[in-house]
């Protein structure tokens, strides 16, 4: 089945309409379904799709040759591969002059690494050719670095070519819904909240069993397909993926701020941003700053893949137990019993994207122009300061609190929002609280006297 990359999946037909020369870059981390949209654009379509090897040119373009040959010819034209690429992009434009067609070549980093002319090659023919044809050209790859700096980037020679770009960033709860139906609401938050909305990891859950089992099945067996998913992914990406492992294990241990996490590793500061920066452009980790901010001395790292940070508190650190057969004790023991704490930053990002597809749908009384965490000093009570999520524009802010609880929110937590809002000069604030299980009589009484309250909670966030 196909869910979500509605949007995506609506542009790329879009474009596939105009019947014109179009270049779409498609990129994204591993696993995250760009294979899965291109296949599902090109399902109905006359289409040729090739995957690039991390092999030499020559294996690529017999590659291609192939892949090329099955789908416009019966046999190989005079029973041989093309001679060079150039020859391949000129059989292509033969081709597609007169007739729409599309060339989807996935994994383009691989291709390029293999015989780096490649991107040139490719420009010189969309510049002399192919930008008169029906072409629809798609590149695709897993590096994005790669992707944003040799294929998008102004020093590419591709650079000017593309005529749309997609990075596909993982689903979000919402759109990972369709994958949790035989759950209830909260089971389906918890296994939204250790697969990421990374949709390969969405496909491993057996719906014919619990949250429990497929956490131990998943994560805490040997056999288990995410019980050394992490450990892959660097090493396929990363040159040294042992010091990687370490950092990430560092702020998975809660070293936020650079210098933590350096003195955690031995390491000089200034080499370890640049490690930290390869990180964040694999999507593994976030620098944030305070929403109020553009520039700050309070930046701190997080891990934003959620199945990284799942694995980094509960399968890295107990890997020798779950070896030794011990998963299922480890869940009752350390998982079960930590998990609603684990949950409460899940249940964060999940409000926040509530706000914003309640925004897309105009059901919202005033318009924020940004949106995210805050933190900061209490300059009268000289104490730190967090809101979990600050939304504003221009004077008017609306302040969230997140609950992951077992209890009922209490008025509390509405008089600590009031009291962090005093440290800001907007002029209309309005107070949301979302909580997983409810509200306490006295805090639904006070938010039915006030118009700029409102109570949410995750069961109506799903209605």
């Amino acid at each position: 089945m196909f869910y979500g990359r509605n949007e995506e999946l609506k542009k790329l037909n879009d474009m596939y309409m105009s019947g014109k020369f179009e270049c779409a870059v498609i990129y994204g981390r591993r696993r995250v379904g760009k294979t899965t949209l291109i296949r599902e654009f090109v399902k109905d379509k006359d289409a040729i799709y090739f995957l690039a090897r991390e092999a030499d040119g020559r294996i690529n373009l017999n590659g291609f040759s192939n892949d090329l040959y099955s789908v416009t010819a019966t046999e190989l034209v005079n029973n041989s591969f093309f001679a060079d690429w150039e020859k391949a992009f000129d059989y292509i434009y033969q081709i597609s002059k007169d007739k729409r067609l599309v060339l989807a070549i996935d994994e383009f980093p691989y291709l390029a690494q293999g015989h780096r002319p490649i991107s040139s090659i490719l420009q010189a023919h969309i510049d002399m050719q192919l930008k008169d044809s029906k072409l629809f050209l798609i590149l695709c790859g897993s590096s994005m670095s790669f992707m944003e700096n040799q294929v998008l980037a102004y020093q590419s020679p591709l650079y000017g070519r593309r005529t749309a770009q997609f990075k596909i960033e993982p689903l979000d709860f919402y759109e990972s819904l369709p994958f949790f139906e035989a759950y209830s609401s909260y089971d389906k938050a918890v296994l939204y909240g250790i697969t990421g909305g990374i949709p390969e990891y969405l496909n491993k859950i057996d719906s014919s069993k619990t949250v429990d089992e497929n956490i131990i099945e998943l994560f805490l067996t040997p056999s288990g397909h995410l019980f050394e998913e992490p450990t892959n992914l660097l090493k396929q990406e990363l040159r040294e993926p042992s010091t990687y492992n370490g950092i990430i294990d560092a702020i998975a241990s809660g070293a936020s701020r650079l210098n933590e996490i350096a003195t955690k590793c031995s390491m000089d500061s200034n080499k370890c941003g640049k490690y930290l920066a390869s990180l964040m452009s694999l999507g593994i980790v976030k620098k944030e700053i305070p929403i109020t901010e553009t520039s700050s001395k309070r930046s701190i790292y997080r891990l934003d893949d959620m199945m990284f940070r799942f694995w980094y508190r509960y399968v890295f650190p107990y890997m020798s137990n779950i070896v030794s057969g011990l998963g299922r004790a480890l869940y009752e023991n350390e998982v079960s019993i930590n998990l609603s704490e684990y949950m409460g930053l899940v249940f964060e990002g999940i409000c926040k994207q509530y706000l914003i597809k309640e925004a897309k749908n105009d059901n919202l009384s005033f318009f924020f122009s940004k949106i995210g965490r805050w933190w900061g000093n209490n300059p009268l009570e000289k104490r730190q300061e967090e809101v979990d999520i600050l939304a504003f524009h221009r004077d008017s802010a609306l302040f969230c609190e997140c609950k992951w609880t077992n209890t009922p929110v209490d008025i509390d937590a509405l008089l600590n929002l009031e009291r962090r809002s005093g440290l800001f000069s907007y002029k209309s604030n309005q107070y949301w609280i979302f909580s997983k299980t409810g509200f306490t009589d006295k805090l639904v009484f006070e938010a039915a006297n006030r118009s700029n309250i409102r109570l949410l909670s995750f069961e109506e966030m799903l209605s």
